[in-house]
């Protein structure tokens, strides 16, 4: 028992138990290793030859490094009082309104780790396949899924000690893949590759903003564990938008060579990479980058549950929901819907977030505190219907700006700035009404 208990995290949602792990080369590392994957590499291609790759990668540039923005101040918030990002949400939504946003986290990181797993199963079988002629998907998901499992039940220090390691062997093995591309292919001609238009700019700047929306569930998670604000802002801004650029350029390049040679679409650099006997780091790239983006994935699911039932041991739901991630990569179909994915969890998440920003920043960051949001949850308010009402009317727009009528720059900023606008004037209308009546 004592060895099962050594070796299984103790990782709780009490503040007092944070232990300041992370520096900043080593939040660097984590939101390096993060990003770096295979779905951002898929998002890198959508953008080429929809549009150019020099306009492409500019648009990559600015998003990533506008939209990081909302995660690094969600990090912030859990650097400074030791939460997780659901946990805060109490302050913002009631100890019920907060139960939504949870419980949506928990199915979308679910949802992700689906994608992730059979992502990761797949690269896995490349390189064993390359290797020895074996090829089975579905074993090399499982096998994949299982060690995810066991890093997750280590708890965060062993998450932290795997994203280090991968993060190191991603960027090598990255640079084998560049240079063998630019070896094999011509890759100067892939800036000279004419836009199809298909995908206008804003949709494009927007699928690289939502990106960057989808990781802020996951701030607070990880950089409540952060040494000093300077660690959780720098860190996480750096590693997010190196990781980006990284995992959306080769995306896009690979794109570009895959029309200019007249290969079909694949969001797999293993098909270029293949017959010149460099498809195994191009494998093992994806794997490490699906396997560490998926531990952090399964990690923080666990925790959104634990925010619903906090009485719950952290290894018991970190077990079921990494089960729950082998038999869901298993759907068939489930990458085709990626991109509509991408939007709706930005449809979701994106007002919610905006609000808690404001919430936290702007009027009353000194109710977020653990006695507060932790030790007396059950006498909060039950349900904010302020922070509601807004978040309703943010959801909204997200919904009639994504698929009703698009807007030609994308929904995502003007949702966040709008739905953050509305609450902090309504509850300064609200304040001052009740000053006049008192």
């Amino acid at each position: 028992m004592n060895d099962t208990s050594s070796f299984l995290g103790q990782d709780t949602l009490a503040a007092e138990h944070v232990e300041h792990s992370l520096g900043l080369p080593g939040t660097f590392a984590l939101w390096l290793g993060a990003n770096v994957v295979v779905t951002t590499i898929l998002t890198g291609m959508l953008l080429v030859p929809n549009l150019t790759f020099g306009h492409a990668m500019l648009l990559v540039l600015v998003g990533s490094a506008v939209g990081i923005i909302p995660l690094v101040l969600i990090g912030l918030m859990g650097q400074q009082t030791g939460m997780t990002t659901m946990v805060l949400a109490r302050g913002t939504f009631g100890r019920r309104g907060a139960m939504f946003p949870a419980w949506v986290n928990l199915l979308a990181l679910i949802a992700w780790s689906w994608i992730q797993a059979l992502l990761a199963g797949m690269s896995l079988d490349h390189a064993v396949s390359s290797l020895t002629g074996y090829s089975n998907v579905a074993l090399f998901t499982v096998l994949c899924e299982g060690l995810v499992v066991l890093i997750t039940l280590r708890g965060h220090l062993g998450i932290e000690k795997a994203e280090k390691l991968a993060a190191v062997l991603m960027l090598i093995l990255s640079s084998v893949v560049v240079f063998a591309l630019a070896k094999n292919y011509d890759l100067p001609s892939i800036t000279e590759l004419d836009a199809t238009g298909a995908l206008g700019a804003g949709v494009a700047f927007d699928i690289v903003i939502a990106t960057a929306f989808s990781w802020i569930p996951l701030a607070a998670d990880y950089n409540r564990h952060c040494r000093s604000p300077r660690a959780a802002a720098l860190g996480t801004w750096g590693g997010y938008v190196t990781a980006t650029l990284i995992a959306m350029g080769l995306g896009a390049t690979v794109s570009a060579l895959s029309v200019s040679i007249g290969f079909p679409q694949t969001y797999d650099p293993t098909e270029l990479l293949s017959g010149f006997g460099f498809g195994l780091p191009a494998s093992l790239v994806i794997f490490f980058s699906v396997l560490t983006t998926n531990v952090m994935c399964v990690y923080s699911a666990t925790l959104s549950y634990m925010s619903i039932r906090p009485h719950t041991t952290f290894w018991k739901p970190a077990l079921i929901i990494g089960v729950a991630s082998v038999l869901g990569s298993l759907i068939p179909g489930i990458l085709d819907s990626f991109q509509n994915f991408l939007l709706i969890i930005g449809s979701i998440f994106i007002p919610a977030f905006s609000l808690m920003i404001v919430d936290y920043f702007l009027i009353g960051r000194e109710r977020y505190t653990t006695q507060r949001l932790i030790e007396h949850a059950g006498q909060l308010p039950a349900v904010n219907l302020q922070a509601l009402g807004c978040y309703l009317v943010g959801a909204l727009l997200a919904y009639y700006w994504n698929w009703v009528a698009p807007l030609s720059f994308g929904a995502s900023l003007p949702v966040f700035v709008l739905t953050g606008t509305l609450y902090y004037v309504t509850h300064q209308l609200v304040r001052h009404q009740r000053k006049v009546r008192t």
